[in-house]
Formats: structure tokens, sequence, C-alpha cells
């Protein structure tokens, strides 16, 4: 009698090597066909050209080219899910000093880091008025400690392996039952008690990003006050900033002053300014 061969674990569909692949081919694929739509679009004649450019604005462009990047961020945010981890490294391979790199929402004056407070705003129902709640900093570190080495990835095109250090959001919205209709710790399982969406802005306003919910929970998104095994320097957004490795870095917000879980996408400021709203990788 023959028995049948179990499959090697490198040969698993959701082996790591294996799921990079399908992952990358997917992506190229897409990549591809985008090359394809543009080349289409250049022997668009010059009347639908106006008529797409006359379209309503959405979030910075015209309705048709968001559109666009809401489905390639819905394709993005399909292969990327709480299984799918990051790479991770060594701590002896982070670089010693972090480019620092933008500082909308960092006003060159003596922030007070000793007076600052985390406002998280979490609305339980469409239309009612959101709770608010505020922690310090050593509530954040009260939550258990994570590190977190890895190639932080900038849109520009440059990255750099970075040491990190501080609480999972997923732990932080847990211990307080954050981002739920329940008040209990939200559940990627039970969507239907999540809040679908999360918005983080700087104490003063000016720099906000958005993010759905999953990847807020992601087991690698981090609120982070250390770098380096020390606290976090203000130009790196002392003294808690947002570290979420599955999107570039322009999401990462630093100085994080309020948070928001709310029914509705939340503005988005380099969205507002036609980038693609999800940036994920």
């Amino acid at each position: 009698m023959m028995m049948e061969k179990k499959p090697a674990a490198a040969d698993r569909p959701d082996a790591p090597g294996n799921q990079d692949r399908e992952i990358n081919s997917a992506v190229r694929r897409r990549t591809l066909k985008s090359f394809l739509w543009f080349g289409a679009a250049s022997l668009v004649p010059v009347g639908v050209w106006r008529w797409v450019r006359a379209q309503p604005p959405e979030e910075g462009l015209p309705r048709p080219f968001r559109r666009v990047l809401d489905a390639n961020a819905a394709l993005t945010q399909a292969l990327v899910g709480p299984a799918r981890l990051v790479p991770t490294f060594p701590v002896s391979k982070a670089v010693r000093q972090p480019r620092v790199n933008g500082s909308i929402g960092l006003p060159d004056d003596n922030f007070d880091v000793s007076a600052w407070k985390l406002r998280v705003e979490n609305a339980t129902s469409p239309g009612r008025r959101p709770t608010v709640r505020e922690f310090t900093l050593d509530d954040l570190k009260a939550l258990p400690r994570t590190e977190l080495v890895f190639e932080f990835k900038c849109i520009e095109g440059w990255s750099q392996i970075q040491h990190w250090g501080g609480a999972k959001f997923s732990d932080f919205a847990a211990k307080y039952g954050l981002g739920t209709r329940s008040g209990k710790g939200p559940d990627l399982n039970h969507p239907g008690d999540l809040m679908p969406y999360v918005g983080m802005r700087t104490p003063d306003g000016a720099y906000y990003v958005g993010l759905d919910m999953p990847s807020a929970l992601h087991p690698q998104t981090l609120l982070c006050y250390e770098l380096n095994g020390v606290p976090l320097p203000p130009p790196h957004g002392a003294p808690l900033r947002l570290v979420i490795p599955v999107k570039y870095g322009v999401k990462s917000l630093k100085r994080i002053g309020t948070l928001q879980f709310s029914d509705t996408r939340p503005p988005d400021y380099w969205a507002e300014r036609g980038y693609d709203y999800s940036v994920g990788l």
C-alpha cells in the first residue's frame, strides 16, 4: 500500500515564503494592469479627459481617480491581514540615528511633554455623541511592553531598519474597551461590534491620518514611547506616536493628541492631497 506523502512545510500554500510569492505576484499583476490602464488612458479622447477632470472632487482628486485608488486600496487590504507579519530583525541591525522626516504637527515650540494626555473619542453608534476619555503616558506604560525592529519604509523611496518600543494598539483597545459598540475589547471575529475606522491627529490638529480598524488592530501596530530603548525624542513625536509597519511612514503619525473611533472614514492629510488613502505596503 502506498502512503500519501505529506507536503513539506515549505510546500504548503500558507508557508511564509509562499505567501510572499503569492502576494508579490498579485502586486505585479496589479501594477501591470495599472500601466496598461494608464497607457490606454493616453488614447482617451480629449473630451472624455475633460469630463473626468470636471467631476466633483473627492478627497483631493476627481471622483473617478479616487475610485480607482480606493479599488487598489481594497485589493491591498485583502492581501494584508492579521496573519501577514512584516519581517523583523535583531536589534543589532537597527540604525543608531533614525532619519527624521516630516515635522507637520510638531511646531517649533516648547511642547510640555509632562502635561500631555491622550484624548480618546469613542462613538458607539451612528449619530450618538462620542464618549471622551483621557489617558496619561503612565497608562500606556502599564500595558505589556513590546519591542519591534523592522524596515520602516517612506513613500519617498527610502527605508531604514529601526528599533521601536511601546504598547500594542490592540492591547490598548482591549484593556479599555475601545473601538467597539459593546464596550468590550475589539475582536476581528465579531466585525459587527467593531467601529470600522479610527482617526488620529496631532495636538494642534495640523496633521491627521485615518485607518481601517483591521490595520489598527494588526499585531505589529504600536503606540510607541521609545526609540532605540530610550524615551521618544521630540523630532520623532514625543511623547507618543504611532508605528504601523503594514503602511508607509506617512500613516505613522507623530505626537498623537486625539484618537477617534467612528463609523465614517476619517479625514487623512495626504489622501486630501491626492494620495491613496490606504498607502499599504
